[in-house]
């Protein structure tokens, strides 16, 4: 069963910085000791952002250690509230707007990032029931995203998150059930604390874990050795993967990954990754 809308949405959540007003290098808060150029209030450009919208050092973000502004992605988010819900309107032009279009963009940022993982769940999962309601909520969450400024800003967006979690949540259930029923035997990945769950794996060496259908949801993975690792089936919702080594790593069927975490991770050309994500540029051949 394929989605009606789904190459369209596919190419939708794909950044295209050329059409957007600067929002993410403007709208969001940025901290140094998180990979940003300075310490920045919300609604204050970047101190690399020009005239036109685009990045001063757009190129040098590697070199410059702007690991924040490499892993940061908007899920398309900044070209539809500067196309559509402000119609190439920007908030240089029009600063007394300016406000309102950067809470616009923070709550579209929040259903496109939705509607990639919806998207992604509606191909997954094998039961018609859970795939109308995906359907469902795909079509509901793609006409908020149309609304206007104001009717954005008065959306409910925590209540529209949690019908969208447990359809997550069920998803992945399916998925990984799956996976550790047709995957190699052995101990699944344990935390400190003796929990298989929670989610602390900060420079970890886990090459040796059985992660085949892990729950990884919002796990801190930062620097953890993951070489040659198989993931399949491995719900990394949420995850952190900053310096994370993925060399050789298996990561096809894993499930509920974005561009982001690609990009802030270490693999090379023998990482395998799912159909919708592009290893960067910069990883080692």
């Amino acid at each position: 069963m394929i989605y009606a809308n789904e190459d369209k949405l596919n190419k939708e959540l794909k950044v295209e910085c050329k059409k957007c007003f600067g929002l993410c290098c403007t709208a969001l808060y940025f901290s140094a000791s998180e990979g940003f150029p300075t310490n920045k209030e919300a609604g204050k450009p970047c101190i690399n952002l020009q005239a036109d919208f685009t990045c001063s050092v757009h190129n040098e973000l590697r070199n410059k250690g702007l690991k924040g502004c490499i892993a940061y992605d908007c899920f398309g988010a900044g070209q539809k509230v500067s196309q559509v819900t402000y119609g190439g309107r920007d908030w240089q032009q029009f600063p007394e707007s300016s406000k309102q279009m950067f809470d616009a963009f923070l709550i579209m940022r929040q259903l496109h990032e939705m509607l990639w993982y919806l998207t992604e769940a509606f191909t997954l999962q094998t039961e018609h029931n859970m795939q109308e309601k995906i359907s469902s909520l795909l079509d509901n969450t793609e006409r908020l995203t149309l609304l206007d400024a104001d009717a954005l800003l008065a959306l409910d967006v925590e209540e529209h998150r949690t019908k969208v979690n447990v359809l997550l949540k069920n998803t992945s259930e399916l998925v990984r059930t799956k996976a550790k029923a047709n995957g190699k035997k052995g101990a699944f990945l344990k935390n400190k604390n003796g929990s298989s769950r929670r989610l602390d794996y900060f420079g970890a060496d886990l090459r040796k874990a059985n992660l085949i259908g892990a729950d990884l949801r919002g796990a801190c993975l930062i620097a953890a050795n993951l070489k040659g690792v198989d993931l399949s089936g491995a719900d990394l919702i949420g995850s952190d993967l900053r310096d994370a080594d993925i060399s050789g790593a298996n990561l096809v069927n894993s499930i509920f990954l974005t561009e982001a975490q690609i990009s802030a991770a270490k693999g090379d050309s023998n990482t395998k990754l799912p159909i919708r994500l592009a290893p960067p540029k910069y990883w080692v051949k």
